[in-house]
């Protein structure tokens, strides 16, 4: 009966544990948030007040950004920092052109970057931002 116990609680775990894994694909089906742009959707995340000196608070939402979508070149109207969870976008900022892909980092300065991204692949890509907003 002990051996029957003890399979029975690891079929139990494995199914737990199936339910606890992330899914990555679930970036492609994500119709959460508000739709800022054809294709393009705002998922906010959270936010809070800072312990950062420079920032009053943070504020972390997700840019899900459909294959061939595009948002527009903007002026960053704080800092922030960038993390692709999922896919791949272009970037367009400033004069500069490079690729993000799927855990890249990068940043944004208030007042001297212009940023605008295209998704040229055949995925979703996710774009975290993280706005370190000012008092």
């Amino acid at each position: 009966m002990s051996d029957m116990d003890r399979r029975s609680a690891f079929a139990l775990g494995l199914a737990a544990a199936a339910f606890a894994v992330p899914q990555s694909a679930g970036a492609q089906t994500r119709t959460e948030g508000r739709e800022v742009g054809p294709g393009v959707r705002q998922v906010d995340l959270g936010e809070r007040e800072s312990v950062l000196p420079a920032y009053k608070r943070l504020r972390m939402r997700d840019i899900v950004i459909q294959p061939g979508a595009a948002t527009p070149d903007n002026m960053m109207m704080n800092d922030m920092l960038c993390h692709m969870t999922e896919g791949e976008l272009a970037v367009r900022q400033n004069d500069n052109h490079f690729t993000v892909r799927k855990g890249d980092v990068w940043a944004c300065a208030k007042g001297n970057t212009t940023e605008g991204t295209k998704n040229n692949g055949s995925t979703v890509a996710v774009m975290r931002i993280i706005d370190l907003l000012p008092g």
